[in-house]
């Protein structure tokens, strides 16, 4: 349903993004600033695998470590300055599956994809952490039972990129991101094909392409019941011009599913609120959901850094909703107050509350099934 809130937010919407498209001459992404990102930007993973042995053969599992095994992805995966690609598995129950994909900043110019500009990360990290949905021994963990494939990012594309671009200045980056994912998505097929539970989700980045990826899932386990959980990117508005530009260096066009709803896709309208529009038209049955914090600093920085006006960020929020459920797509959606950026690797997964709603629990009840309701915060300053 769309809420009263969301209906007064439409006409709010067009005034944005007429602004923003006029004054685009002056708000080009490559135009943007290039001070650092935040810190909590680039420091999104922590705990690497402890073992490893040699490579042997492509998307091998090359790691003894007990709770994730190394997955080393073949020749035509790689990382945004051309190193080796790899991912990680976490194989539990196999019917009831998660797949992750990591964030880690963006960048679209000579300035943002310079390697010493902590934008973007350039290489695999070292997987996930062992806070929040990674507490596999919390009992409250929805999903301490859950396999998981996570997939690592190091290509700047937010994993919707598909080509390699020189930027100048001796600046080439190999935005690949579209290949590594949808790579991890196909093992992912192939380990658990009677997966009847899969949750796509992601933080940061890692979140924007979450629709996509699942509506590829939905092709490869047509019997899955399948959610989305996004955190942390819900502010990114859909502006033609700003689409254009990025999606030219990112080679979007170059990663578009053969799905009838893209039968009139261009790189101006290939947006990233559209990915749940485009997804949720080619698979009615998922269920689209996301967090994210009303005012997320990390989400201001880059949205300002593409030219995107963000002061009033939670307005961006609300916005982007609209339109995707004026599209026809349900997007349930927890809004909570404040700053930060990204809850579900963090001990705060477990004590996040909005007007007496706890995320946790609203979490529960989406992957198990059940409908839950909008939760928005009514004072979102803290």
């Amino acid at each position: 349903m769309v809420s009263l809130r969301k209906i007064i937010a439409v006409g709010a919407l067009f005034g944005l993004l007429a602004a923003c498209n006029d004054d685009k001459s002056s708000t080009d992404a490559t135009d943007a600033p290039t001070t650092a990102a935040p810190a909590e930007t680039v420091a999104e993973t922590t705990v690497a695998p402890e073992t490893t042995v040699p490579d042997t053969t492509p998307e091998e599992a090359i790691s003894a470590d007990p709770v994730w095994e190394t997955i080393v992805a073949p020749a035509d995966c790689m990382c945004g300055d051309g190193s080796e690609f790899s991912y990680f598995v976490h194989k539990a129950n196999p019917e009831k599956v998660m797949f992750f994909l990591e964030g880690g900043g963006a960048c679209f110019s000579a300035e943002t994809c310079d390697p010493a500009n902590p934008a973007y990360k350039t290489e695999v990290g070292g997987g996930a952490g062992s806070d929040g949905i990674f507490e596999f021994d919390n009992p409250l963990n929805p999903f301490a039972d859950y396999s998981i494939v996570y997939v690592p990012y190091c290509t700047g594309d937010v994993h919707v990129g598909n080509t390699t671009h020189d930027y100048g200045n001796g600046v080439v980056v190999h935005h690949n991101g579209y290949v590594n994912g949808t790579t991890a998505l196909d093992r992912l097929a192939e380990l658990f094909p009677d997966a009847a539970e899969l949750v796509v989700t992601g933080e940061s980045a890692g979140s924007v392409p979450t629709p996509l990826f699942a509506g590829l899932a939905a092709d490869l386990l047509p019997d899955a019941r399948i959610t989305v959980l996004g955190d942390g990117s819900g502010a990114y508005p859909d502006i033609p011009g700003i689409n254009a530009v990025i999606g030219d260096a990112w080679g979007t066009m170059n990663a578009v599913p053969d799905w009838p709803t893209n039968a009139d896709v261009t790189v101006e309208n290939w947006s990233l609120p559209g990915l749940y529009v485009r997804a949720g038209n080619h698979a009615p049955s998922i269920t689209f959901a996301r967090h994210d914090y009303a005012f997320d600093q990390t989400q201001q920085y880059f949205a300002a850094l593409a030219g995107i006006p963000a002061d009033n960020l939670v307005s961006l929020i609300d916005l982007n909703e609209t339109q995707i459920e004026a599209a026809g797509v349900t997007l349930w959606s927890f809004i909570s107050p404040g700053d930060s950026h990204t809850v579900l690797g963090k001990p705060d997964f477990y004590t996040e509350e909005v007007d007496g709603t706890s995320l946790l629990k609203w979490v529960i009840t989406l992957v198990g099934g059940d409908t839950v309701a909008d939760v928005h915060c009514t004072v979102c300053t803290t």
